[in-house]
């Protein structure tokens, strides 16, 4: 199995910064206990407060597959038109080296 790398880059909408990285922070820790997730990391662009960015790496696309659809990212995509003035971007990397 190919480990998996995401990149999911999320912009907030103007005034709702603070409500978007407490939404976002709230998928940390139940994610990390996830079969399968080997680090979830949020990080925040110091240029811009409005924009946050997930690390990931998965051991396999089928694990990534189960995060998906797990109840805690659900909520998230329930609120993300609330929360961003557009889907967040997500990028998927396999490891070749």
């Amino acid at each position: 199995m190919k480990t998996v790398t995401v990149v999911a880059t999320f912009q907030a909408r103007p005034g709702k910064e603070t409500v978007l990285r407490a939404a976002l922070t709230g998928l940390l820790a139940p994610t990390r206990k996830e079969t399968g997730c080997i680090n979830y990391d949020l990080h925040q662009s110091p240029d811009d407060p409005g924009k946050f960015m997930f690390h990931e790496n998965w051991i396999s696309r089928e694990t990534l597959h189960a995060h998906s659809k797990s109840a805690h990212l659900a909520a998230l995509h329930s609120r993300v038109n609330e929360l961003c003035p557009e889907p967040p971007e997500v990028e998927i990397w396999e490891r070749v080296g």
